[in-house]
């Protein structure tokens, strides 16, 4: 062979070769329009029932925006198909806090109909996102252990610094996290809590699925001395839970309430909202055509001003 055709030959091969090989070159897709679902929050406030059933803070929805997202709100009346073709189409999902049965409510029915779907779809390389706030959180350990397992830890309007586990410091929640933040979240009131109940360590630690399903990256103690869990993270899945109240840190401000708007307070709540969204956008479900997906979002519904009859600046109704 002569030493034209043996060079032609190298690159002919080298050109076949990388063409063989692309996926192990490729970088993990992104998806720079995502669409984080906010499940609708059932009304329990006597005040709050003329506006309409059920509702979303409006600061959940600013601080799932300020990280880079869009809203879908998600109803608790529609129907099994239904919420499985929403699924396809949005990149994570939201459960806020409130009041609500955690078995046998609307909101734990539908909450458990995409848990099921979350689970199935990241078993698969679909990858979805969870992300549990205050009773949001309390759900997810009902769903994964089966049962309510929740115990009194009342920490009512207390602003607390975390007690942080060995586990924080290699979590996907704060990886990248600065040095002096992390050190700064257990010594300041970083952490807003306005809750009754929650996973007791101890009880959690005994909890077989509990214990097999999350890793626990902080703690904290309930106004009762009870010892309770705080933070929690999948050790497979991408499903994270807070007790506390990360958005409130930027998005309300009713001075009765201890909401924490210190520089370490408001750093910590961007930065956790960017985390999440960015977990949203390793997922590639998407609407079927723009115009779906322009009357599904949050833009379509105006918030009311509820200062004046609740702790919220602003809320959504549905």
């Amino acid at each position: 062979m002569s030493n034209v055709a043996f060079s032609a030959f190298v690159c002919l091969f080298f050109v076949c070769c990388s063409r063989a090989m692309p996926t192990a070159l490729n970088q993990e897709a992104v998806n720079e329009r995502p669409v984080i679902g906010i499940l609708t929050q059932l009304v329990s406030d006597d005040d709050m029932k003329p506006f309409g059933r059920t509702y979303i803070p409006a600061s959940y929805v600013k601080y799932i925006e300020s990280g880079g997202s869009r809203v879908m709100p998600i109803r608790l009346t529609l129907t099994t198909a239904e919420y499985e073709n929403i699924f396809k189409k949005i990149n994570g999902l939201l459960f806020i806090g409130g009041a609500a049965d955690l078995e046998t409510s609307d909101y734990a029915r539908v909450a458990k109909i995409f848990y099921r779907l979350a689970l199935t779809a990241n078993n698969v390389g679909d990858f979805f996102p969870i992300w549990g706030t205050c009773m949001g959180m309390q759900l997810l350990t009902v769903l994964v252990a089966g049962e309510n397992l929740l115990a009194n830890t009342t920490a009512e309007n207390i602003a607390m610094p975390l007690n942080l586990t060995r586990e924080a410091h290699s979590s996907r929640m704060f990886q990248g996290f600065p040095d002096e933040l992390m050190k700064t979240l257990t010594q300041e009131p970083l952490t807003g809590n306005f809750h009754h109940y929650g996973v007791i360590v101890e009880t959690f630690q005994e909890n077989e699925k509990l214990q097999n399903f999350f890793s626990v990256l902080s703690t904290n103690v309930a106004e009762n001395g009870a010892h309770f869990v705080s933070t929690i993270e999948g050790k497979k899945y991408p499903f994270y839970g807070v007790q506390w109240h990360p958005e409130v840190n930027r998005f309300q401000w009713d001075k009765r309430m201890n909401f924490p708007h210190s520089p370490h307070a408001i750093q910590l709540s961007s930065l956790l909202a960017e985390f999440f969204v960015n977990e949203g956008r390793r997922s590639l479900h998407q609407f079927d055509n723009p115009e779906e997906e322009a009357s599904s979002l949050i833009y379509n519904y105006t918030p009311i001003y509820a200062g004046n009859f609740t702790g919220y600046e602003q809320l959504y109704f549905f």
